[in-house]
């Protein structure tokens, strides 16, 4: 390839991010995104993955307003049309997984020198066994902690849309908890349907096929990287297992628990020493001093009788 091609990717530079997105994963969850995300990161390409997402509040509650929220007051799939500038006023030039990858007829027209890669796994049986080991690991924290927390609440409602979206069934969006199960059938099909329909969409210079497993030369030859700077001795990044995804869906749900524990707990603790005059542990220890005062006086009467 030539390096001096428009479509070169290059974020070395400010002039980068006035250009919009200029890669986007367009793989379903649980195809090696994660893994590319990081690789991209990697190669100096700013990558907004879903998994941070929340962390972001100006393009997360953007997606939860107009779209995500949307769909369950009104009990409908709603697409809508996403700003997807604030990607690129984030900071980010780049994206992977979820919901982004739906968008891509849309970013195709709105940024003309992106390019695309669509993430696969060996085959759809594979895809769907990590898929409902994810989905089973998110819906069992969110059904215990969104009545406590906005932050659990907003994830609630992109679970419930995602759910809907992938399984093409909108009772996901008003199911109490536990939610329904993934529909295999629906699933796969809908997984085997985006992606042909990817293929058919975006031209093929711009779209790459790709398995993580195929390592960096293949995402590196397709971004037009120099074999000089493209890592290849280093280890392909390789995260998000189940196991990981398990434990990082329930940290997202803890860690903001936790904080909010503690914050109940120290208001709390003032409301108390301002009605009480003392701290907790003074009126603990108060206490347990009357008590062995209480229980030394009954038993020297006892004695006495």
């Amino acid at each position: 390839n030539n390096n001096n091609n428009n479509n070169t990717i290059n974020v070395n530079n400010n002039k980068s991010h006035s250009k919009g997105l200029q890669v986007v994963g367009v793989g379903y969850g649980r195809t090696g995104t994660y893994s590319l995300a990081l690789a991209l990161t990697e190669l100096g390409i700013p990558t907004l993955h879903t998994q941070h997402l929340y962390e972001n509040d100006i393009i997360f509650d953007h997606f939860v307003t107009n779209i995500f929220h949307k769909s369950i007051v009104q009990n409908e799939i709603l697409m809508g049309e996403p700003n997807f500038d604030l990607l690129s006023q984030g900071g980010y030039v780049a994206t992977m997984d979820l919901p982004f990858a739906l968008y891509y007829d849309a970013m195709m027209v709105r940024y003309p020198e992106c390019k695309f890669i669509l993430t696969e796994r060996e085959s759809s049986e594979v895809w769907f066994r990590s898929w409902d080991v994810l989905t089973r690991s998110i819906s069992k924290p969110a059904q215990y902690a969104s009545f406590l927390l906005v932050h659990v609440r907003k994830l609630e409602y992109y679970m419930r849309w995602l759910f809907s979206v992938v399984n093409q069934d909108p009772r996901f969006l008003s199911a109490p908890f536990p939610l329904p199960p993934q529909n295999k059938r629906r699933a796969i099909a809908s997984y085997e349907t985006h992606n042909q329909n990817v293929r058919a969409t975006i031209p093929p210079a711009r779209l790459l096929e790709y398995n993580v497993k195929q390592g960096w030369e293949p995402l590196c030859d397709f971004l037009e990287i120099s074999p000089t700077d493209c890592p290849t001795h280093v280890p392909f990044p390789k995260s998000n297992s189940a196991r990981a995804v398990c434990w990082q869906s329930y940290s997202a749900f803890i860690g903001p628990l936790v904080l909010t524990l503690v914050i109940v707990g120290y208001v709390l603790t003032m409301v108390f020493r301002r009605a009480v005059g003392m701290s907790v542990m003074e009126w603990w220890r108060l206490q347990k001093r009357k008590t062995s005062t209480l229980s030394w006086m009954k038993n020297g009467s006892k004695k006495r009788s």
